[in-house]
């Protein structure tokens, strides 16, 4: 950028230059024509001495030295003249040769204009490479970011306004159930013991439903917020998987899964919030044991590299469309066959386990094909130990 000044103030003195050059040759030209009329007008008054051969008048010897003094003397005004004229050709000249910047600065007072008023769409053209072209590019630039950031706002908005209406749908339905059921139960005296237990049960499903639904509303709000605490800490992934699995047991018993956790050794050292891991992998556990039941089976495999580890959790299920496995991650997302009662979950719990895994330094995947529906996450061996507020989340994905 300094180059670029440089240049444009070699340009100015150049310019500078010139014009004391043009006016010092336009002077010149003038002083002469004004010598010549001056001459000119010496030899029509007569004041030119006569020839030497006819200057011995009455055999009187000539004076050499005289010099007949001219009617009017020139100097005085003359000089005046030449200097006020002076002023006036430099800066004509040096209007004329900089109009170029003038005109630039114009056109980018113009933009600036435009794009004060709201036009975002207006850009100042770029023709040079001096620092006009760079103050050009950075308000073209500043015009761009706005358009982006505006763009966001209104996305945001977009989603908000979907979250609404999700949140509204999501905690209506089981509201519903379970106020409709614990009707039949309170008012239902000819119901037996047995009918009674039967939609009491329904109902506190469904309120166990509402139970997640509403801490996973939570659990957004304090990521989108930055106001979730990390504590990286030592711990064995292996056994870390090994419990977790364990706990999902009942889970697996239920939705009729046969399962398998291996892992390729016997321990495998990171460093993570264990909490927030937890929560993370569970969130994909618990998608594979929803969406997977029909395949009968799900596996999940731990494997250690030199660098890295991953985990992949695999379900056998119904295919994701390639057009929603692209989305899956995104916040409140959910692929529209899974919007039943029975399935249906909040749409934050794959954001929320990519966003966590993303504090840890790693990555999550995901891909569905004839092998089966496999969510494959990557965690470093090396993550920094520090705890921290962590304020990316629900910046993306979330």
């Amino acid at each position: 950028m300094n180059n670029r000044f440089h240049n444009f103030r070699y340009e100015v003195i150049i310019c500078g230059l010139l014009s004391l050059f043009y006016t010092i040759i336009t002077e010149l030209g003038i002083f002469l024509v004004i010598k010549g009329v001056d001459k000119l007008l010496d030899n029509l008054s007569g004041n030119n001495p006569a020839p030497l051969e006819n200057q011995m008048i009455y055999n009187t010897p000539l004076n050499i030295n005289y010099m007949p003094e001219h009617p009017y003397n020139l100097s005085y005004w003359l000089f005046a003249f030449i200097i006020i004229l002076g002023i006036i050709l430099f800066i004509f000249y040096f209007l004329l040769l900089t109009k170029d910047f003038a005109s630039y600065i114009d056109e980018i007072v113009m933009g600036i204009d435009e794009i004060s008023s709201g036009n975002l769409d207006a850009r100042i053209d770029i023709k040079n490479e001096d620092e006009f072209t760079i103050i050009a590019s950075k308000i073209n630039k500043m015009a761009d970011d706005v358009n982006k950031i505006m763009e966001a706002e209104r996305k945001d908005e977009t989603i908000k306004n979907n979250l609404i209406t999700s949140v509204a749908h999501d905690l209506r339905t089981p509201l519903t159930s379970i106020i409709g059921y614990l009707d039949l139960v309170s008012s239902g005296n000819h119901l037996d013991e047995e009918m009674k237990k039967k939609y009491i049960n329904i109902a506190y499903s469904k309120s166990k439903r509402l139970e997640k639904l509403i801490e996973d509303l939570f659990a957004y709000t304090k990521f989108s917020t930055g106001e979730v605490t990390v504590h990286f800490h030592e711990m064995d992934l292996v056994k870390f998987m090994e419990q977790l699995v364990d706990e999902f047991y009942p889970s697996f018993q239920e939705a009729g899964l046969c399962h398998e956790f291996t892992s390729s050794h016997n321990e495998a050292i990171i460093e993570a919030d264990g909490d927030l891991l937890s929560r993370a992998i569970a969130n994909l556990i618990s998608n594979g044991v929803k969406y997977g039941k029909d395949g009968k089976s799900i596996k999940i495999e731990l494997t250690k590299y030199i660098e890295y580890v991953t985990i992949t959790i695999t379900n056998y299920g119904e295919l994701i469309p390639k057009e929603d496995l692209d989305n899956i991650f995104e916040r409140f997302y959910r692929v529209e066959t899974s919007r039943s009662s029975e399935t249906g979950g909040s749409g934050l719990g794959l954001a929320i386990a990519k966003n966590i895994i993303k504090i840890h330094g790693g990555t999550i995947t995901a891909k569905s094909d004839f092998t089966g529906t496999v969510f494959e996450v990557t965690l470093l061996n090396q993550v920094p130990k520090k705890s921290l507020n962590h304020d990316t989340m629900g910046k993306e994905g979330i």
